[in-house]
């Protein structure tokens, strides 16, 4: 397994110019369930991490903190470009970095801004992604951390 910014900027290229990922989870039983959700990042930092804004108090967040272990996928509107990221996700209410990611375009969804306290801020962190390659016509590794995650299950 590897962990290099070489790979970190092979993913965030892959990913920069797509709005939205699909985060999917679990529900109780089973099923898997998938939210659109506007990534937040400007770039992929030292943490791995990709953020996203969601309701503190939604379904969603209560069953992440039961169950953290999430995909997100996204597709580019050409739809040349498909990629799958599988982390852990970790909902928290850190108000410095809420106020890093905030932007006009997230007050759309939390109108009282970046102090609403149903805001809380999403944290995947990325463990493994990969990408399809249409030309070879299978799924290439793009990133894997090495360090095991410290969020359990």
């Amino acid at each position: 397994m590897k962990d290099t910014l070489k790979d970190k900027k092979a993913l965030w290229d892959k990913i920069k110019g797509i709005r939205f990922g699909m985060l999917t989870h679990r529900h109780p039983g089973g099923l898997l369930h998938s939210h659109p959700l506007a990534t937040q990042n400007q770039t992929l930092d030292d943490s791995s991490a990709l953020y996203f804004f969601i309701s503190g108090r939604s379904a969603m967040a209560t069953l992440l903190r039961e169950d953290a272990h999430v995909n997100v996928s996204y597709v580019s509107p050409e739809g040349e470009n498909y990629v799958s990221i599988a982390g852990v996700a970790h909902v928290t209410h850190d108000p410095q970095r809420i106020q890093q990611l905030w932007s006009p375009l997230a007050e759309e969804g939390f109108p009282k801004g970046p102090n609403d306290p149903d805001l809380a801020l999403l944290a995947v962190e990325i463990q493994h992604a990969q990408s399809w390659d249409a030309a070879r016509g299978r799924m290439m590794p793009l990133f894997e951390q090495a360090v095991a995650s410290s969020v359990a299950a």
